[in-house]
């Protein structure tokens, strides 16, 4: 016996018009046009080979069979609705997993982290820290907070919470501190800076956007992650490149200073969720994410 089942878009638009005995008030219901749920009622009913609705006035009325598959789809659609419900209270009970890299989960998320928690604890997060390439994809995962360049990939909802704004720290201690601090960004080509293999294209990007070549850039010790990178600035070995997020509160705290401001680049800070599992956590967070980063 042949379990096929005529296309779900038609049953629903008949059972939305069926319940609430108007084929208006369905479309209003299921936010398409009145000509929209009339297609799929006809479709359902050239399928079925019988006449769900009779003309009556200005209105339609159930005829028998229209009766038996309203009774019919109305439990089964209802049943349907209860048990979502019930898989969304346990998803919702569940920890929310968010996967960040470990430079921006040690340097901006865990300094508020407490307060995250005090303002959303039905979150209940439990970070999963990673370098190198995230992928958000990963089972086990239900977002994923990271820098990144558009476009985004049709698959994922990306919450967008900051512009990415990178440029040169260093620390007070630092040995050429006095003669870089109120000189022209050009005197860093006299620098052997320092910078991380997982970021590349950051001193390039910075150069260009203050009119050097990054070919004349020199580029000294070398380390892993940012997070390493940030600690020799902070420890005064030399010039380091970094996101403004990563080190606003060193700046604050005059641990490190940034001689020549910040300039923008075509990434975003963004929160990545896969749109198949997408929950309503994921837009509250969104939403405490973006109004910590624009300070409130």
């Amino acid at each position: 016996m042949s379990r096929d089942l005529p296309p779900l878009n038609a049953l629903r638009a008949f059972e939305a018009a069926a319940r609430l005995q108007s084929i208006s008030r369905a479309a209003d219901e299921l936010h398409v046009t009145h000509g929209a749920v009339s297609r799929q009622v006809r479709l359902l009913e050239e399928q079925l080979g019988v006449a769900l609705f009779s003309k009556e006035g200005r209105g339609v009325k159930l005829t028998d069979a229209g009766q038996r598959l309203r009774d019919a789809s109305g439990e089964a659609f209802d049943r349907l609705r209860d048990v979502c419900a019930d898989l969304q209270r346990r998803s919702e009970d569940a920890p929310f997993v968010l996967g960040c890299p470990g430079s921006l989960l040690a340097r901006w998320f865990i300094p508020r982290l407490d307060r995250l928690n005090r303002e959303l604890p039905e979150l209940r997060l439990q970070l999963s820290a990673s370098e190198g390439e995230l992928d958000p994809r990963r089972p086990g995962v239900d977002a994923t907070l990271c820098f990144a360049e558009p476009p985004w990939p049709a698959d994922m909802r990306v919450f967008e919470l900051a512009i990415e704004r990178i440029g040169p720290v260093l620390s007070p201690r630092y040995a050429r501190h006095d003669a870089l601090a109120n000189a022209q960004p050009a005197a860093l080509l006299e620098d052997a800076l320092l910078h991380t293999v997982s970021r590349p294209q950051a001193w390039p990007q910075w150069a260009r956007a203050q009119g050097l070549m990054a070919e004349q850039l020199r580029l000294g010790q070398g380390f892993e992650h940012l997070y390493y990178l940030l600690e020799a600035a902070v420890a005064g070995l030399g010039v380091a490149i970094a996101p403004q997020q990563l080190v606003a509160d060193e700046l604050v705290s005059g641990r490190l200073v940034a001689p020549w401001g910040f300039v923008e680049t075509p990434a975003r800070l963004a929160l990545w969720v896969p749109a198949r599992q997408l929950d309503r956590r994921a837009e509250r967070l969104a939403h405490w994410l973006r109004n910590e980063l624009a300070g409130r």
